[in-house]
């Protein structure tokens, strides 16, 4: 029997979020949403890719939560 591991719930991004100041902001943004289980941010990544764990949110959902604050945030595939 195989078993297929879905990851349908791990959220990737390509972003320009790469200093200390930007991580706080995520902090404020993503800490207080009950939908988001955890992230992480790799700012020594040239993608600065923050990677997001949701069972409810979408790329687009996480995209537009992040984009009014003026950084760039795009679906990584």
């Amino acid at each position: 029997m195989n078993i297929v591991e879905n990851f349908d719930h791990i959220l990737l991004f390509k972003t320009n979020i790469n200093c200390d100041g930007d991580k706080l902001l995520l902090h404020t943004l993503l800490d207080n949403n009950p939908d988001i289980k955890c992230w992480t941010i790799d700012m020594e990544d040239e993608d600065c890719v923050l990677r997001i764990i949701s069972y409810t949110l979408s790329h687009a959902q996480i995209i537009e939560l992040i984009k009014p604050h003026g950084y760039q945030c795009c679906e990584l595939t």
